[in-house]
């Protein structure tokens, strides 16, 4: 072969390199709203879920093809209504539509006037409801956004699940490099982040070495916090008597609302969404952040 022909030749097996790394030789496997349930229930199973708990697809049809997905904290009437008119064909959410069955359908603005009222909007509108509700609380992609929003270092969890320590509930953590903070400062940070101004329980002087995070409900991680020898527990949302309690015992609460805590974790369902190969401007973030107000907070 001449040195010319075998140019040719050369530049012929680049040309079928390429064509065979290319879309012909692997097409786009298509994403059906069931085929998306199992690749996220691969980051999020079912059986890390709470027994109460409602994990994965709840309303839709498994076989519908899947382009745009739309992912917000609540699966309210008005959410739903967003997702269809963004042209989703999913609304992921973090809590679900219903945890007791139902036991009424129509049409209403709220789940208040007609438990089903999710459920009959999103079948009337073609959105399928998934939601992954405490199998994302206790994954660890949620253990690192609070910390880390907050600027903490984080060591562990303090109320684990199943047999390993990487999933549970409570995020214990310090101040890393960082000089360790007041309670009050600590209050103002969140208030900060988070635009909105917790509830403190504490000395506001009182110097915090040891922080647990929590989103959502303090549930028993409060206690837990107390046998590490934390000395603040930074959460969405506890009880009076619960936080009277701990208080007295020692601990500080900062309570930042249940939803304000958990709506960052939008941000997670929203990675993993991209991560099995929805593309981004397909993913669409519906905020629900301004839902209510501290009156000292707005300015009138």
């Amino acid at each position: 072969m001449v040195a010319g022909e075998r140019a040719e030749a050369y530049e012929k097996s680049e040309q079928l390199a390429k064509l065979s790394a290319g879309t012909l030789s692997r097409p786009a496997m298509a994403l059906t709203v069931g085929f998306l349930e199992r690749l996220l229930l691969s980051d999020f199973p079912a059986c890390d879920a709470e027994p109460w708990d409602r994990t994965g697809l709840l309303v839709g049809d498994p076989a519908r093809l899947v382009k745009r997905v739309a992912v917000a904290l609540d699966p309210t009437v008005d959410a739903i209504d967003a997702a269809a008119d963004a042209k989703a064909e999913v609304l992921l959410t973090h809590h679900p539509a219903f945890l007791d069955p139902p036991t009424s359908f129509s049409p209403a603005p709220s789940v208040a006037l007609s438990s089903g009222a999710g459920v009959w909007r999103a079948i009337e509108r073609g959105v399928a409801l998934m939601n992954f509700h405490t199998a994302l609380d206790v994954s660890p992609r949620a253990q690192r956004v609070l910390p880390g929003l907050l600027g903490l270092d984080f060591k562990g969890v303090v109320e684990p699940v199943g047999n390993g320590r990487e999933k549970g509930y409570g995020q214990l953590c310090t101040f890393g490099d960082e000089a360790p903070l007041t309670l009050g400062q600590l209050a103002a940070r969140c208030t900060a982040v988070f635009g909105r101004a917790p509830r403190v329980w504490g000395d506001f002087s009182r110097v915090m070495e040891r922080v647990v995070t929590c989103t959502g409900s303090i549930g028993g991680v409060g206690r837990r916090a107390l046998a590490e020898q934390a000395d603040c527990v930074v959460c969405g949302e506890v009880k009076y008597h619960e936080a009277l309690d701990l208080s007295l015992a020692g601990l500080c609460i900062v309570e930042l609302g249940h939803d304000t805590s958990e709506l960052p974790l939008t941000t997670v369902l929203a990675s993993a969404v991209r991560a099995v190969g929805v593309a981004e401007d397909d993913v669409v973030v519906i905020g629900q952040g301004d839902r209510w107000a501290c009156p000292e907070a707005v300015r009138v």
